[in-house]
């Protein structure tokens, strides 16, 4: 089994032919690529990856210009979150989004 095969979902950050930021693709986000700028661009990118991959086993890779790479992340579920973490996760969202 290949080393993508391992994981149900593959993230890629590759730079903007543009020089304006950075791409994010993957086949498991439903309009295509999405489009991060800035100076924390990449680590943005990656964030919303692991974010959006939480229920799933995830590979992140970030490319440079001449397309290879340069880092990357593997990323595990979350079914081993404790049922006491996931409360207080819960809660915090509930209290900084409410009033």
């Amino acid at each position: 089994m290949s080393e993508l095969g391992a994981f149900s979902h593959a993230y890629e950050i590759r730079p903007r032919a543009d020089h304006h930021g950075v791409d994010l693709i993957s086949d498991a986000l439903r309009f295509g690529s999405l489009w991060y700028s800035g100076p924390n661009g990449v680590s943005n990118a990656i964030g919303f990856a692991k974010f959006y991959s939480r229920s799933h086993d995830a590979v992140i890779r970030v490319y440079d210009l001449a397309g290879d790479v340069i880092e990357t992340h593997a990323h595990k579920d979350v079914k081993e979150c404790n049922a006491r973490a996931c409360h207080r996760s819960l809660a915090r969202f509930r209290f900084q989004n409410s009033g």
